[in-house]
């Protein structure tokens, strides 16, 4: 194993954002498993004044830098020492995303494998009271000379490091199985510290909402998906760089996980879970409304013409649909006028007085001048609305259940969310009462109306049921 090198790096930065601050001094401790072989250390001239506090806890003041190299004079000498070495540092994500943002600034696109001496100690000194690294090296009898400078805390991380690799080479009948588990260790890397990937291998590819939590069981994240495992991968192969987003990540200790079999359901159960547990790493959603959003309304003007506007939307009037944003919602509207035949100006498409521009083109039949009776009209702005408002409706969204045998379903009364539940596709006949007695009752709020009004639009494999037309073959036979 003498052929492999480990780079230990530790920096010291202005702040905890890779893609705002600045780095003010590296160390580079090379390691080949066995003992360190070189040593490299320098200050950084970051650019920029190091805030006060920060001189407080690593006693690097603006004097000392000030004559230091920039980070493109030391970069090839990075780029050297560190080639065909992994990367290693005490809690990698950190140090790593500030090489690679430094780097990336120089027009370089740096990329080494990783391991971090956080997730290792956490294996292979299971039960201490705390893994960072000042009251780790205390667990383990190392002793830290400069604390919060680079070199004191890099030697202290090597020796963690030929500790851990140490025992593993005890514990192991060949030099293949040290290979063979530190290269399990550099693929489970983009997992959080106390997460594995037998846990990660665990999780369904099904759909549901997932929930991960810290170290005392409490909720710090929901989140849904059609392929529960596959997003959560997605979520741990993030370049995390804020230190929100790292602490996020470091403090993930499980996940667990309801699976819904509906993709809508999962849309529906997670937007309530966020209201209700108000997880702290979710930032959207945990009001009864996230703005903005906008919503098309209607209205009739003085000659009785219906109106359809685009409006930000207001706790005072209900719209016919919401949609993200302004642009979107004038898209969409405007793919009605087309589809419909109706007018721009009677839309809120034209903002000038006279004939739309339509009109001059034959695609509009006067309304905007008069000349179409109200009557034709207001028959085909019914129609455009029908095709996207469940204003008034009441009926039922029946789709995938969490298993073969059941159906989800999802209960709309007068346009307003009731509820979700589930129906076991053996009964007989499905009625009125038997599908309304399976939904549990949820609030009803804008964001629901946001995402039902966005599911219904684009639906193409629930089926609608409104309530005066049940049958459970229809249900039962669904294709999915």
């Amino acid at each position: 194993m003498h052929h492999i090198l480990y780079a230990i790096v530790d920096i010291e930065t202005t702040g905890g954002q890779p893609d705002r601050d600045r780095i003010t001094e590296i160390a580079i401790v090379l390691h080949n498993g066995k003992e360190v072989v070189e040593r490299y250390e320098t200050l950084i001239n970051p650019g920029r004044s190091i805030p006060y506090e920060i001189t407080q806890l690593t006693g690097i003041s603006n004097e000392m830098v000030r004559d230091a190299p920039p980070f493109y004079e030391v970069a090839r000498k990075i780029v050297e020492l560190t080639e065909g070495a992994i990367f290693v540092a005490h809690n990698v994500r950190f140090d790593y995303s500030f090489i690679k943002s430094a780097f990336k600034d120089l027009g370089y696109n740096y990329q080494r494998k990783t391991l971090c001496t956080v997730r290792m100690s956490r294996k292979s000194f299971p039960g201490l009271p705390s893994y960072s690294l000042g009251k780790l090296c205390h667990s383990l009898g190392v002793t830290i000379e400069n604390r919060h400078r680079a070199m004191g805390d890099a030697e202290a991380t090597a020796e963690v490091f030929g500790m851990i690799m140490n025992q593993h080479q005890i514990t192991a009948t060949t030099s293949a199985d040290v290979e063979d588990w530190l290269a399990l260790e550099v693929k489970s890397q983009t997992l959080p510290p106390r997460i594995t990937r037998e846990q990660v291998l665990a999780l369904p590819e099904d759909t549901g909402v997932y929930y991960f939590h810290d170290e005392h069981g409490k909720v710090m994240y929901v989140g849904k998906s059609i392929n529960i495992r596959k997003r959560i991968i997605q979520h741990f192969q993030i370049d995390y760089k804020s230190r929100k987003s790292i602490e996020f990540k470091n403090n993930i200790a499980s996940i667990t996980y309801e699976l819904t079999g509906s993709e809508l359901v999962a849309l529906l159960y997670e937007s309530d879970e966020i209201k209700k547990i108000k997880p702290r790493f979710n930032t959207q959603q945990k009001r009864s409304r996230a703005v903005p959003f906008y919503g098309i309304y209607e209205e009739a003007d003085k000659n009785g013409y219906i109106n359809l506007y685009v409006e930000r939307l207001s706790s005072d009037k209900e719209p016919l649909t919401m949609l993200d944003n302004w642009e979107d919602a004038r898209n969409f509207l405007y793919n009605r006028v087309q589809k419909y035949g109706l007018c721009l100006q009677k839309c809120d498409l034209h903002k000038t007085g006279g004939p739309c521009f339509n009109y001059h083109i034959h695609q509009c039949k006067g309304a905007c001048v008069g000349l179409e009776p109200v009557d034709e009209y207001n028959n085909r702005a019914r129609a455009a609305i029908e095709s996207f408002s469940f204003q008034n409706e009441s009926f039922f969204i029946v789709g995938r259940g969490r298993h073969e045998d059941e159906k989800s379903v999802v209960c709309i009364e007068k346009g307003r969310y009731i509820g979700f539940g589930y129906i076991d596709t053996s009964i007989e006949e499905a009625t009125h009462e038997n599908l309304r007695a399976s939904i549990r009752k949820y609030p009803h709020n804008q964001d629901i109306q946001r995402i039902l009004c966005g599911y219904v639009r684009n639906n193409r494999y629930d089926k609608v049921i409104p309530y005066q037309s049940l049958s459970m073959k229809a249900v039962a036979n669904d294709p999915d």
